[in-house]
């Protein structure tokens, strides 16, 4: 019988981001079943009813650690959600550590694999020697936009930002033998070098 191998996986707060990334750990699991799961969950507060029961739901190889809520005062007030949501990542690095910590000294783990707004995260793979990912679901639109960038970046010169016009790139999408051709207009204002 084959030794079960073990992943980590960190999700970032909200159902949003824990159910993607948990429905891939299923489905990595459907194929390979010598691994076991364990996701660490930060939050920004008491963790809602509808993400532990989510959590019942889940196969005995995906074990779930909810992380202590971070002080909602530390955050900045009025940010955007995504800063929010980055912030608390933050905020719960040290539990995140800790866990790790704990989970390596049990049995080593194979890899990290952090959601987008958690890879802060993956520093802790090369701390305690695993493998580290990125977890990115997206829509086939930025996918193609990620793709197209290369070429983007030998057409245009100087700041997109700058750009008086909008910027077009091709989308090329394949659903049930059918390919659709588009055409996406990006406005370059959008595209600035800070964030």
């Amino acid at each position: 019988m084959a030794k079960t191998m073990r992943i980590a996986v960190i999700t970032s707060p909200g159902l949003t981001h824990l159910v993607p990334i948990l429905e891939f750990s299923k489905r990595f699991l459907e194929l390979h079943p010598n691994f076991h799961v364990t996701c660490m969950i930060p939050s920004l507060g008491p963790h809602p009813d509808s993400t532990k029961s989510y959590l019942q739901t889940l196969p005995s190889n995906i074990h779930s650690i909810l992380l202590p809520p971070i002080n909602k005062q530390d955050l900045p007030q009025g940010a955007y959600p995504g800063v929010l949501i980055q912030k608390t990542v933050t905020l719960s690095l040290p539990s995140i550590r800790d866990t790790l910590k704990s989970l390596t000294l049990r049995e080593p783990l194979a890899a990290l694999i952090a959601d987008a707004f958690a890879f802060e995260a993956l520093s802790f793979a090369k701390e305690f020697n695993f493998l580290s990912y990125i977890y990115f679901p997206s829509s086939v639109m930025a996918l193609s936009l990620c793709l197209h960038l290369p070429k983007l970046d030998e057409q245009v010169t100087g700041e997109y930002k700058d750009l008086k016009d909008p910027i077009y790139y091709p989308v090329v999408y394949q659903f049930s033998g059918v390919i659709f051709h588009f055409q996406c207009k990006i406005d370059p204002v959008m595209l600035t070098n800070s964030i």
